[in-house]
C-alpha cells in the first residue's frame, strides 16, 4: 500500500472529523506561503502550517478560546513531532453561526 504524501493533513482531518462530527471542514495547507522563514530554515516537512475552517455542533456554548483548545488537544501529537504543525489559523463556528454568516 502507498503512503500518503499528506500524513498531517490525513491525521486532522481524521481527528477532527471523528471527535467533532464536522458539517463543514475545509484544511488548507500553506506550508509553501511560511517556507522562507528563518524558522523553517532546515525543515523539510512540507505540512507546517495549516488554515482551518471548522463548522460543528460541538462547539455550541464554547467562546473561541475554548473552541481553540479543543482543536489544539485533538492535534497535540502533530504539533509535538518533528517537521509536525508549527501553525494553525483556526475559523470555528457552530451550524447557527455559519447559517448568519451565509445569510449575510
Amino acid at each position: 500500500m502507498a503512503q500518503s504524501m499528506t500524513p498531517i493533513e490525513d491525521a486532522i482531518r481524521t481527528k477532527l472529523t471523528e471527535a467533532l462530527k464536522p458539517t463543514t471542514l475545509d484544511i488548507q495547507n500553506d506550508s509553501h506561503l511560511h517556507s522562507h522563514h528563518k524558522a523553517m530554515q532546515g525543515v523539510t516537512s512540507k505540512e507546517t502550517h495549516f488554515r482551518l475552517t471548522i463548522t460543528s455542533p460541538e462547539f455550541a456554548g464554547k467562546m473561541q478560546p475554548a473552541r481553540h483548545r479543543m482543536v489544539y488537544a485533538l492535534l497535540k501529537d502533530e504539533m509535538a513531532q518533528e517537521g509536525g504543525i508549527h501553525a494553525l489559523q483556526l475559523k470555528t463556528r457552530t451550524p447557527e453561526e455559519e447559517q448568519k454568516v451565509a445569510e449575510k
